[in-house]
């Protein structure tokens, strides 16, 4: 049986060696989880060298009973020390957190009172080691970090969507089937540490499974970031070259595409004379009323400071009559600080330019926008690169 043990704890040891070069070789891992792993690794192996030793030196006549006494005193500290590290991988920080700090801290200095005055553990003239007066301490500290153990997995459960769960719990259920495998079952099976090493193992795969999961939704979120604009909520001007890439790489645009530009006037002097906050205004203003009037059918960007764009699912009649529709909406539009808004729109439709391609039928709404801005400043007599 102790052959078995023993090849049992080389195959776990030499478990933990690989696990600590994949942690070494991750170039994605910040070096304090790097540490975290090792250390974890590293007291699972110490604790099973100091059962294994325990186990080999019991019973050794003639042998000096002070380094059985040593290494009895050891394994009393370390195992429950290693359900504290698996605890710690998963960086809980809440009141369990301390009370499993507490209790370690606790059993490492009654293990070194107790175990020199025979409380937990007794050795004989013999070197034969039987359970002290006091071992129900030790039993009730291990339990109470089993409990912990279990209680930080389920919170930290709840922190995942329900599918991503189950993979944490079974981690759990692996750890208390080897501790009642020992510490139970009769027949000296000694399988503690042969399912920690298997924990940590499983561990290991699921932080970096999950890490690269919350890598991706952070990038999913960037690109939502990167696909609005953050001051009138409409879509950005990277989603906006996004939709014409999207568009020159088709095969054609369709036949029913009405691509508008649309400008603010007087944004200058409401910037000049009332204020930045007040031009802000006029643009969020603006973004509402597009957003408004083309719901549904339409997609708005802001491509520059007072400048959209909108991409449209029209006919040729209806993107006129939204273009109507969106100065009507734009006149009857008041702010806090502006009291009115007024804006150039320019519309070209695929239909009346048959065969250009998402950047030219926008070029051609763009040129139409400046005729209208033009005539609106020659209607007011101004010259809109004066001020009012």
């Amino acid at each position: 049986m102790f052959a078995y043990y023993t090849l049992i704890n080389i195959i776990s040891w030499l478990a933990l060696m690989t696990l600590t070069i994949l942690v070494w070789e991750n170039g994605r891992l910040p070096d304090s989880d790097k540490r975290l792993f090792y250390f974890t690794y590293l007291l699972i192996a110490l604790s099973a060298l100091a059962e294994w030793l325990g186990v080999l030196l019991n019973g050794r006549d003639g042998f000096p009973r002070w380094p059985l006494m040593v290494i009895k005193c050891a394994d009393y500290i370390l195992t429950p020390m290693t359900g504290g590290a698996l605890v710690r991988q998963i960086r809980m920080r809440n009141r369990w957190h301390s009370v499993l700090n507490v209790l370690l801290i606790f059993n490492a200095v009654f293990q070194v009172i107790a175990c020199p005055l025979g409380w937990t553990v007794r050795i004989d003239s013999h070197n034969h080691y039987t359970h002290g007066p006091l071992y129900g301490i030790y039993v009730g500290v291990y339990l109470s970090v089993l409990a912990i153990m279990v209680i930080e997995f389920i919170l930290y459960g709840k922190t995942f969507r329900r599918q991503n769960r189950l993979s944490l719990y079974a981690v759990l259920v692996l750890i208390i089937v080897g501790v009642v495998a020992q510490e139970v079952l009769s027949g000296g099976y000694r399988m503690v540490y042969c399912a920690l090493t298997l924990a940590a193992a499983l561990m290991f795969i699921y932080y970096t499974e999950f890490t690269q999961l919350a890598a991706d939704d952070f990038a999913a979120y960037q690109r939502t970031q990167l696909m609005k604009d953050p001051l009138t909520g409409v879509l950005s001007r990277y989603a906006y070259k996004q939709a014409l890439a999207d568009l020159d790489s088709a095969s054609g645009v369709s036949k029913d595409l009405a691509a508008y530009v649309i400008d603010i006037n007087w944004l200058k002097e409401a910037n000049d004379t009332v204020g930045h906050d007040a031009g802000d205004e006029m643009i969020c203003g603006a973004a509402k009323c597009i957003e408004s009037v083309f719901e549904g059918t339409g997609r708005c960007y802001r491509i520059g400071g007072d400048e959209f764009a909108v991409f449209a699912d029209l006919d040729p009649a209806h993107a006129r009559e939204r273009t109507e529709e969106l100065m009507r909406v734009t006149q009857t539009w008041k702010g806090t600080r502006v009291k009115e808004l007024s804006i150039s729109v320019g519309c070209a439709h695929s239909a009346d330019h048959p065969g250009l391609t998402g950047q030219e039928l926008i070029e051609a709404a763009d040129h139409e926008m400046y005729a209208a801005k033009e005539e609106y400043y020659r209607r007011f007599r101004h010259d809109r690169r004066r001020r009012r």
